[in-house]
């Protein structure tokens, strides 16, 4: 793996998943997710066409992320919007207790 390669294609990546909606900082954290997938997969051979590779990866990467963000957000909204619990009532057992001598 040629890391001269990789530096010189991050800011094309980085810049294709901003063009296609990411944000900058998603869309850096999905290029070094790829990256991490690049080292782990091309120890010894790089693919045909690096730049789409670790596009494509990134956009996955990406999408992966922002599907968890949303399924995230959409539990924390149904937890706040379940009813508090209120405080338990009373419960006087004394006749009870007296019906039962």
């Amino acid at each position: 793996m040629n890391d001269a390669l990789l530096r010189e294609l991050v800011p094309a990546v980085i810049g294709a998943l901003v063009r296609r909606g990411a944000d900058f900082a998603a869309a850096e954290d999905a290029v070094q997710d790829a990256l991490v997938e690049a080292v782990r997969v091309w120890p010894d051979d790089v693919p045909r066409d690096p730049k789409g590779w670790l596009l494509t990866v990134a956009w996955r990467k990406f999408l992966d992320a922002a599907r968890a963000d949303t399924s995230r957000r959409h539990r924390e909204v149904r937890v706040e919007a379940e009813p508090v619990p209120g405080p338990a009532e009373a419960v006087d057992d004394t006749l009870r207790l007296y019906f039962l001598c």
